[in-house]
């Protein structure tokens, strides 16, 4: 099966993902209003980490898939799938909304890691969407695991610079 099918069946058969996109933010508000002031105490931040982990792979892979078929695919985004696509990352929104009004992000464990992630993917797809329309050609004897160490490296570097620039 590929990433296509999956989503196409997801797509044709959206009840479980409503099912799913529809929980996590009822969840998110009935834990604000029970937890209301002790979301930084520890049973709840660790609930919430869980929720902001269930809501926030779906919507970053939501983002970055709708960024590469835009960007590479030259897909229009009229041809997007609403329940695969779209609803992932409003969910995202709304969940993350919902659990700020009960606890500031800092008391979240692993919501650094979440951050680190968008931005790591951000700084791919902008190297690769840099190299794609700049269409460099370049003809080396370089072997092409210098050319992943290199681009690797160059991540190192972006994300060490965004650290020291926004950190």
């Amino acid at each position: 099966m590929t990433l296509q099918q999956l989503i196409d069946r997801l797509g044709d058969n959206p009840q479980l993902l409503l099912i799913y996109f529809g929980a996590l933010p009822l969840v998110a508000f009935f834990a604000g209003l029970m937890g209301r002031n002790e979301g930084h105490l520890a049973p709840w931040k660790y609930f919430y980490a869980v929720l902001i982990y269930l809501a926030c792979i779906p919507g970053i892979f939501a983002v970055a898939l709708n960024v590469y078929l835009f960007l590479f695919e030259r897909r229009s985004i009229f041809e997007f799938d609403i329940y695969t696509q779209i609803l992932p990352f409003f969910v995202m929104l709304l969940t993350l909304w919902l659990i700020r009004r009960n606890v500031p992000f800092d008391y979240i464990p692993g919501f650094d890691k979440i951050s680190g992630l968008v931005l790591m993917i951000f700084a791919t797809i902008s190297v690769m969407w840099i190299v794609d329309r700049t269409r460099i050609m370049v003809f080396s004897y370089l072997p092409f695991g210098y050319v992943l160490g290199i681009f690797a490296g160059l991540l190192v570097l972006m994300l060490l610079g965004w650290r020291r620039f926004f950190g």
